[in-house]
């Protein structure tokens, strides 16, 4: 029963060509909360999940009177700059261990080359979230799936455990419960590729992450992340953010197909004549 409500869910996005509508279909959610919709996130967490000032980019080099933007990235100007956050880490910063420090401040001076949003590569969980795109909730109470903007990243929600993630992925295996009115669910199976955020925060492939969606208005949700990892964190922690719903009646899910923006960049040095 549960596969066959997934495919009509399934249908209902790929039958829709360039945008999917975010007006919630009444009733779909049978008991539970109706979390149907398109959310995103209003905080700078894709930036930095830490609180962090504003600064000239995420790439930097030593200037003669202070740190300068990276060549790279020198003529965007202020599109190239990062905003200030304030942070949503519990308890304000994330308690790494020592050697795992070390390279999150390994990835931050090699940010333009090791970030994957900058290849597109499919974001991950819990990052998916809060990327500065939006994400769709299609669900009713035998199936739930997520469709994001940004790469046309999907996961489709178990709602029954099918045991371990038989390969490790971007996106990993997601499996959903209801605890009262707030749907929880533990994501594994992750590859190790994917970040956290801008500022090199990363996980290993032995990450487990239990995400909480609990609706705190008609239009607004808390979203909990609590991330354990022992390879690279001391203990378990937790992000918190409220996502908002897109109530604006053309509201829709747009299409960033950032591939094909990138392939100069991964590729652009195999031509025969590669460009200046």
């Amino acid at each position: 029963m549960a596969r066959r409500v997934l495919l009509l869910l399934l249908a209902s996005v790929l039958c829709s060509t360039t945008s999917w509508s975010a007006e919630p279909a009444p009733g779909q959610a049978g008991d539970k909360p109706d979390l149907n919709g398109i959310w995103q996130v209003m905080n700078r967490a894709n930036d930095g999940l830490e609180a962090h000032p504003a600064k000239a980019s995420h790439a930097l080099r030593e200037g003669p009177r202070g740190p300068l933007p990276a060549k790279e990235v020198v003529a965007l100007g202020a599109v190239g700059a990062v905003p200030a956050g304030l942070g949503v880490v519990v308890g304000g910063e994330i308690p790494y261990q020592e050697a795992a420090l070390k390279k999150r401040a390994e990835n931050r001076t090699n940010w333009l080359s090791r970030d994957p949003e900058i290849k597109c590569y499919l974001p991950g969980i819990p990052r998916a979230t809060y990327m500065p795109y939006p994400f769709q909730i299609l669900h009713n109470k035998d199936a739930i799936f997520f469709a994001y903007e940004y790469a046309g990243a999907v996961r489709h929600i178990h709602m029954e455990d099918p045991g371990p993630a038989p390969i490790d992925s971007w996106m990993g295996q997601s499996t959903g419960t209801w605890e009262g009115e707030t749907l929880v669910i533990e994501t594994t199976g992750q590859n190790d590729q994917t970040w956290l955020d801008r500022s090199g925060n990363f996980h290993s492939e032995a990450l487990r992450v239990i995400e909480r969606f609990t609706k705190t208005g008609a239009n607004t949700l808390q979203y909990e992340a609590t991330l354990e990892d022992a390879k690279v964190f001391t203990r378990p922690w937790t992000i918190r953010m409220t996502l908002y719903r897109h109530v604006e009646p053309d509201a829709k899910l747009m299409q960033f197909n950032c591939v094909e923006f990138v392939e100069e960049l991964l590729y652009g040095h195999l031509r025969k004549h590669p460009l200046e």
